[in-house]
Formats: structure tokens, sequence, C-alpha cells
């Protein structure tokens, strides 16, 4: 063989493993055109439909009095009111396409707005969570962290916005139900795309689960009962921490198609999981803690100032570089584990939230029921 023509099957060889391997970069899609429409869904034009938004009048729009001298098109109707036990149907629409980015600044109770999303027409939500923990900002209102991952991004005072993409092939529907006593707030938007799915993407999913307090020496469930083909995508867990001392030596376990008693994954602690180490800089002055936060493409920590006696935190961990494939079955655990004397473990009772987030094609299995809303809620 000569030299060029070998040279020549070398490349073609490389570049082969390459496409198979390659990692999407939404920075080089950006030089590539693509047979895709644009669309977006707001309260300034709740169906997405071209052409149609700013179109609310004066009659009709919730800002109706600021637009009072300048009429239509002029931020008319900005957002939505949600009354206490209602149901809105935020965003809803047929075809096929992938939902790209959604922004939102809910005003209430962020434990009791309840976000739901729903694909291709199913009856069960693939997603079903409190709006502030889908967005990684579990600890309420008013106590929103600042982060920068590729994933979710929580910016001042409350842009919470998510980058999951989350394909269609029949439409969705995105709703959310206000579980609390006062009327709710939201200002929204949906930013998709209608074009071709592949035929192998999976749907988008998310579950929210709480336990306060956690049972002594019980392993906290992040999610059990996925059954299916897909991957694992990432973690948000919010802990408070009932004890003194340090509380995050816990082991997550990754327990993958049919493990039963010992896991295929297991962590060597919380922090650790969350890609942190030694504490997060724990320090303790007088009856104060205090940590050293951080925000970063694919995991973050950080703690919420509180004059009660409960530390509390949020951790994110994003598995966009390293999904946890299974085929059949997924069960997620994680340990609840600080220090008592002479160096041994203190199994702890914390009170313990979570959002797991996967892709998986449908059917799914139905998500166990949400926490009646008292359980919900984070005290004050």
């Amino acid at each position: 063989m000569k030299p060029q023509t070998l040279l020549l099957s070398m490349v073609w060889a490389i570049a082969s493993v390459s496409q198979a391997f390659a990692v999407s970069n939404p920075m080089s899609d950006l030089c590539r055109l693509k047979d895709a429409d644009t669309r977006s869904i707001s309260p300034e034009n709740f169906t997405g439909e071209k052409g149609k938004g700013g179109m609310a009048t004066l009659e009709t729009g919730t800002a109706a009095r600021a637009a009072r001298e300048l009429g239509v098109g002029w931020k008319v109707n900005p957002y939505v009111h949600i009354e206490p036990g209602a149901t809105f149907t935020l965003g809803e629409t047929t075809g096929m396409g992938v939902i790209n980015h959604i922004w939102m600044t809910p005003v209430g109770d962020y434990r009791l707005m309840i976000f739901r999303f729903y694909w291709d027409g199913e009856d069960v939500p693939s997603v079903e969570v409190p709006v502030g923990d889908f967005f990684a900002a579990g600890w309420g209102m008013g106590n929103e962290p600042r982060i920068s991952s590729l994933a979710v991004c929580v910016n001042p005072r409350s842009g919470f916005n998510s980058y999951w993409q989350m394909p269609f092939r029949k439409g969705f529907k995105i709703t959310m139900e206000n579980l609390g006593e006062k009327r709710a707030t939201v200002y929204y938007q949906i930013d998709y795309s209608l074009e071709t799915v592949a035929d192998y993407a999976p749907y988008f999913h998310a579950q929210f689960r709480r336990v306060n307090p956690l049972p002594d020496k019980v392993d906290y469930t992040i999610v059990d009962g996925i059954r299916g083909n897909g991957h694992y995508a990432g973690t948000y867990l919010a802990r408070g921490a009932n004890s003194p001392g340090w509380w995050g030596e816990g082991e997550i376990k990754f327990f993958i198609d049919g493990d039963t008693t010992f896991p295929t994954i297991c962590g060597t602690g919380e922090e650790d999981y969350f890609c942190g180490s030694y504490c997060y800089n724990e320090k303790k002055e007088g009856e104060r803690y205090s940590y050293e936060g951080f925000s970063s493409p694919y995991t973050g920590f950080y703690h919420v100032p509180y004059e009660g006696v409960q530390r509390r935190v949020g951790q994110y961990r994003w598995h966009i570089a390293d999904p946890v494939r299974f085929k059949e079955d997924l069960r997620v655990t994680i340990q609840s584990l600080g220090w008592q004397s002479e160096g041994r473990y203190l199994p702890l009772q914390d009170d313990l939230a979570s959002v797991a987030y996967w892709y998986q094609m449908e059917p799914h299995n139905p998500f166990p029921a949400l926490p009646a809303a008292k359980d919900l809620v984070v005290s004050e």
C-alpha cells in the first residue's frame, strides 16, 4: 500500500471513531443549518403560533393597568396567576420537536407549586417536581442560590433556567398546580423547536422525593421503580441537617439492571459524589457553621443561612459527561451519615429532599404519590 493511501485510510479510520464517540457541542452546532422552526410559549403567546405573540388586549391582560396608556403590544400580559388549588396549563402543542430552554420566575411557595410535564399525550407525567427543586433551588423564595451550570442556571434574583433537552414526537403539555392557600404568580417562557426527532432519542424524566425526618439507620431513596432502557442524568439533593457536626459521610449507590443487596456503583461519601471534598471546607465558629460553596458546569454546592438550629444546603451533580446507563431497571439511594465519638459513624435523621433526572424510552412506571402539602413545605 502506498504511503499516501495508508495515511488516507488512517485519517478515515480516526474520523469514523471520532464520529462514533462524538459529544455534541452546542457551539459547533451554531455553524450548521438545520431544518427546524423556532417557537416559544409565554403568557404573551400561549400557543406558540407563528406571528401570534404580543396580541393580548387591555380587557384580558394581567398587566393591563401598567399598559393602559400604551395598549396592545406593550407588555400587556407578561405573567399568569394560579389560584389556590388550581392547575394551569403553561404550554401545550402538537407535533414533533425538542424543548431547548425554559425560563421562569415563580412567585409563591416553591414547594407547593408543582411542575408537571406530559409527553405525546401520556396520562401520567414524566416530570412531577416542586418548581424550586426542579431548578435546584429547594429552600424557598428568598433563598435562591446562584447556579451557573450547563443544565440549570439560577440568576439574580429568581431567574430559573433549564437547558435540559426534552424531545417529543406527538406534542407536550406542561402544567403547574398551586397546592398553597395563596394565589401564585408565574412569569415564564418555553423555547422549543419543531424538528424531526430520531427514533433512538429517549424522553426526559424528573421525580421528586422528600423524607423528614429520615428514620434511623434507613437509606434515603433518591429514585426507585425505573423500568426500561435509558440513562441517569443528574441528582439534586437538599439536606436539612438536624444534628451538630458533619453530615456528609453517606455513600450513594446505583442498583443497575437486577442488582439486589449490593449495587454496581458505590460512592465513597456524599460530598465526594457531588465532586467536593473535606466537608466543603466546613468551619464552626461558636454555634455557627460556614462552608465554601461553588457552582461549576457539572457540580455544585451551596449553604442557605438560617436562624434556626437546622443547617440547610443544596447540592447538584449532572451526569452529562458520565451518564449512568441502564437497560432494564435502576434504583438510587444515599446514606445519611455523620460522626460521633471515638471516630464512629453516626446515622442521621435529617430532612432530605431530592430530584432525580433521567432519560428513558417510554412507557415509564407511574411515580409514587407526592407527599401531602403539609409534608412538602419548608418550615420557617
